[in-house]
């Protein structure tokens, strides 16, 4: 390996993608490392700076961080305790926006140093918002793209985008976007193959071939855009997450060398599910809403359990046969005649936190042997008729290995919507069964839990930070600051570390082939001009 990769992280979030790489080891070293990360919203860059702290240990993390994970309290005051890392920290990490004229200097300086530093050795990587390409520098009309009155700046970020490409020059780019990019249309063409024009000339003189992570494509770049989605459970997460990832490497590059490969996703024999990750987490109760008057402590919420399976026993479920059941099973496990051992709304390890299922990389991934704590592994509360319908639909999941839609819940248990059984609600309360990938972990979390009910009837709740954090595959040991509503927003937006890492195991090879010449790195770094 002769010398590591710079990395320009933009739209950085809490770091998904910026971990994956800074993980990726190659004979034992790591071949990328993070120069400047950008993220606008001062929670999630709060989260990020910490991470780039902690990176600066390598694997060996501060006992005091440690300590803070099991045992909670305060935040030790990093930049008193560990000032020079902390400093590198703060370099690393920009709490700044895109578009504006301060994030442009900086970031106009910054690249200048990194390419003198660097050479060829820099890759992009972020995710653009394209919803509002229509304004991308092309004056088109915002609202034929659905364009959002109160966030009118967006359009300025993609064009952000292409502009640190176009000065940068780096050897390669991934982006990554939602899977809507693909039906999008401007004017009678798809907004796919606009931003893919842009990203193919680099905003500038520099040329890009691009190229698919998990479907077919050329030596040339040449692949259909259904050929860019990557479905993150067909590579190791235990979530249905469909992204565009788009990966772009210089054509410069490729034509120095003889045999090039694209760089390809390899798939996994068995997807990773709910159960995989989630099954041997402490079991909590849910806490119950102070709405109507009612408290929230363990006997108040084994009684309202308790009566609310009574209650949904004598619905009728319309299951028949084995489905019948395994119902009337899932629900005893709360039943008044039965005893309900949950007792705590926060967890501790207590034991294995990982099943032998689980695969063993991810395992790895997952893990830290130095926590006996899980942090941020705490349940929120919600109203008495919620319960009762997360109660009915994790038995019904329990007992069909499904979610029930909008029309198997008995009218008694129907929410007071209107248009309840209409269509537009049928995924109202989903969910996540134990033997498949969850769905699309999202920043919806943040607003309420009925997407993510979890699937243990017994435990009668929607899902903790911690558990969407294992779904998104964010290392145990990984902090989200900020509080409750601000933890799910930032690891719903985020892009799954272990997939990125994955990413990274792609990409490295590619790479270390196209720039290893020492000569043209000496050659280059005089002679670094940033474009106007």
């Amino acid at each position: 390996m002769k010398g590591k990769f710079g990395i320009i992280d933009l739209f950085s979030g809490p770091g998904g993608l910026g971990e994956g790489f800074c993980a990726y080891r190659e004979e034992g070293l790591r071949p990328f490392e993070i120069d400047v990360s950008v993220e606008k919203d001062p929670v999630a860059h709060s989260t990020l700076r910490l991470r780039a702290f902690l990176r600066q240990f390598d694997d060996e993390f501060p006992t005091e961080y440690i300590d803070f994970l099991n045992e909670g309290g305060e935040e030790p005051d990093w930049a008193d305790l560990y000032p020079r890392e902390w400093a590198l920290a703060e370099q690393e990490t920009l709490n700044l926006t895109l578009g504006e004229a301060e994030t442009t200097a900086v970031l106009d300086k910054r690249i200048a140093e990194i390419r003198k530093r660097r050479g060829d050795r820099i890759i992009l990587i972020g995710g653009p918002p394209c919803q509002a390409y229509s304004l991308a520098g092309r004056g088109r009309k915002p609202s034929e793209l659905g364009y959002v009155a109160h966030d009118e700046n967006r359009h300025l970020l993609y064009q952000e985008y292409i502009n640190v490409l176009r000065k940068l020059r780096p050897a390669a780019f991934v982006m990554e976007n939602v899977k809507g990019m693909l039906s999008s249309s401007i004017e009678k063409r798809k907004v796919f193959d606009l931003v893919t024009e842009d990203l193919q000339s680099g905003g500038g003189a520099a040329e890009y071939a691009l190229f698919p992570l998990s479907g077919n494509t050329d030596l040339h770049g040449h692949a259909q855009p259904k050929d860019f989605v990557v479905a993150a459970e067909d590579h190791g997460v235990p979530q249905a997450r469909h992204r565009v990832i788009i990966v772009g490497v210089r054509r410069d590059l490729i034509s120095d060398v003889d045999g090039f490969e694209p760089p390809k996703l390899a798939g996994v024999a068995r997807r990773t599910t709910v159960r995989d990750v989630l099954s041997e987490m402490p079991p909590l109760r849910s806490g119950i809403s102070a709405r109507g008057g009612h408290v929230d402590d363990v006997m108040n919420w084994k009684r309202t359990v308790a009566l609310g399976a009574s209650k949904i026993a004598a619905m009728s479920h319309g299951l028949q046969g084995e489905a019948a059941g395994n119902f009337d099973k899932a629900l005893g496990t709360v039943d008044r005649s039965k005893k309900i051992t949950v007792e705590k709304r926060k967890g501790t390890t207590g034991g294995t936190l990982l099943p032998e299922t689980c695969p063993e990389d991810l395992r790895t991934w997952l893990e830290d042997d130095r926590l006996d704590s899980l942090s941020l592994h705490e349940t929120r509360g919600h109203m008495v008729g919620d319960l009762e319908r997360y109660l009915f639909a994790s038995s019904w999941a329990t007992a069909t290995g499904a979610s029930p839609k909008a029309k198997d819940f008995p009218d008694e248990l129907a929410p007071r919507h209107d248009n309840w059984k209409s269509g537009k609600f049928n995924d109202r309360f989903r969910v996540q069964p134990w033997d498949l990938p969850s769905s699309t972990v999202t920043c919806h979390l943040s607003k309420d839990g009925h997407y993510f009910i979890h699937p243990d009837p017994a435990q009668c709740r929607s899902m903790t930070v911690r558990e969407a954090a294992r779904l998104q595959t964010f290392p145990d040991n990984y902090h989200f600051k900020g509080n409750r509503t601000q933890q799910y927003v930032q690891v719903g937006n985020a892009v799954p570390p272990f997939l990125a890492w994955k990413i990274a195991t792609a990409l490295h090879p590619v790479l270390a082939k196209l720039v290893h010449a020492p000569a043209k790195l000496v050659r280059e770094a005089g002679k670094v001009k940033i474009p106007a």
